[in-house]
């Protein structure tokens, strides 16, 4: 079997792929020094990829591909791909899941308890503690709606039940959700004082200016699914006209943010730069989730984290 990791790892990581998989399997590895004349001709050999391959690579089939291994939680890029229906396509969902919830709900606490403030102030070496008690906001008890009962959504339910909160999951087919529709949805975000999106890129536009203007005043909005699931347009009005108290946003529409975006200028606004992923064994991950899916491959076994590139989970 031959293999082309398009993820670059470090030399430990490779020598683990290398000394792991049994001699009949040949590796190649994309360094940053391998020309891209080298790396498409091991991708069309490959039987399994690890990594996430340029778009337009596709263009060009595969005829040996087996299995690919995204090296991502999100795949929305690649819903117009085309495999062969026997390819099995698996992403980093469960890896990811729990660093995107605690980025998320880190961000919501600096918020609410006003860390992003205190921060600047530390900066300027200035005290002025006792004004901002008034402001500072608790998450206990908290009515909390989260978009999307995925691996991130119920990693994010689960520290928020921890927190005492409150939640709505809205999905339209998961059991565990009790808001399957968006009218279920409308009808349930005036009473909701936070709401967190965790939904794939398939919901292109979901929070829009209906779904803003719904939203109890004084609540928040925070998102750490994709940045194509938010009408930034639309939650930056909201934001000026006082609708919202503030927003989260580990995503954005356009990556990096550009310069002249609003967002940038708002103090009641955390960003976190689509960080919500990472950790610092996050590459290691990659290759042991790559690694127990071509044994459970090639053994007969059930493929971790199988996704479909069409539906978007």
């Amino acid at each position: 079997m031959i293999i082309y990791c398009h993820a670059l790892l470090d030399e430990p990581l490779r020598q683990k792929l290398s000394s792991t998989l049994s001699p009949q399997h040949e590796i190649n590895f994309r360094t940053e020094d391998t020309s891209k004349t080298d790396l498409k001709i091991y991708y069309i050999g490959a039987d399994y990829i690890l990594g996430n391959p340029p778009i337009d690579w596709f263009s060009i089939k595969s005829e040996n591909l087996k299995f690919w291994q995204l090296d991502s939680a999100g795949f929305d890029q690649y819903s117009s791909v085309n495999l062969n229906e026997n390819v099995k396509v698996a992403n980093m969902g469960d890896w990811f899941a729990r660093p995107c919830a605690e980025s998320i709900i880190g961000g919501i606490l600096a918020l609410y308890r006003g860390i992003d403030k205190l921060t600047l102030l530390k900066q300027k070496s200035e005290w002025v503690g006792a004004a901002l008690r008034a402001e500072i906001r608790i998450i206990y008890a908290q009515n909390v709606i989260v978009l999307g009962a995925g691996t991130i959504g119920l990693a994010v339910n689960s520290i928020l039940k921890g927190l005492g909160c409150t939640i709505h999951l809205m999905a339209r087919t998961s059991p565990q959700a009790d808001l399957h529709s968006r009218e279920d949805l409308l009808n349930e975000l005036p009473h909701a004082d936070l709401v967190i999106n965790t939904l794939p890129g398939t919901a292109n536009r979901f929070a829009d200016a209906e779904f803003f203007s719904k939203m109890k005043l004084g609540s928040v909005y925070a998102s750490v699914g994709r940045g194509c699931t938010t009408d930034e347009n639309a939650l930056i009005n909201a934001l000026n006209s006082k609708n919202l108290d503030g927003a989260v946003l580990d995503v954005t529409e356009i990556e990096p943010l550009p310069e002249d975006s609003p967002l940038w200028k708002m103090d009641n606004v955390i960003l976190t730069q689509h960080t919500g992923g990472g950790h610092k064994n996050e590459h290691m991950g990659k290759v042991d989730l790559f690694l127990n899916n071509i044994f459970a491959l090639e053994n007969g076994g059930i493929v971790i984290d199988q996704v479909d590139l069409r539906k978007g989970y």
